[in-house]
């Protein structure tokens, strides 16, 4: 991804949280401040450099571009993300997903693919939806 540095763990979050957020083609303004503050105040963002959030959207939007690049991102976030933070990945997506109150269309099916490239668990994936929208209703 970058000449100077592979892609981090760190940075594989941030791009599975753009795809998500990019999967209707609508990155909405509440899903850019639930990626900035997740990145500005997760324990598992500590220690990342935000400058390189513009080098991983370019590489994002690139992929998704190409016939088999959402395929290919996911390789690459299978390749530097942890096992253990497969329920974390998942988590953030959801929560991007519902920044805007909703998860429905393009962004739905978006997570059921990443629930399936992950191998997450059906009632582990379950749970973390439930608290996304718990976590994002509105009066």
């Amino acid at each position: 991804m970058f000449e100077d540095a592979p892609l981090t763990a760190q940075d594989a979050l941030v791009a599975l949280m753009i795809a998500v957020s990019a999967s209707d083609e609508d990155i909405r303004t509440s899903e850019l401040v639930k990626m900035t503050t997740s990145i500005n105040h997760l324990p598992v963002f500590a220690g990342y450099d935000s400058e390189r959030t513009p080098r991983t959207s370019k590489m994002v939007f690139d992929l998704l571009e190409q016939e088999d690049g959402l395929e290919a991102l996911f390789g690459l976030i299978r390749d530097a993300l942890p096992e253990r933070l497969y329920e974390t990945a998942y988590a953030l997506s959801c929560d991007v997903a519902a920044a805007d109150g909703r998860i429905d269309g393009p962004e739905a099916r978006m997570l059921e693919e990443v629930r399936e490239e992950l191998q997450l668990d059906r009632l582990h994936a379950a749970a973390i939806e439930r608290g996304a929208r718990a976590r994002h209703l509105t009066l």
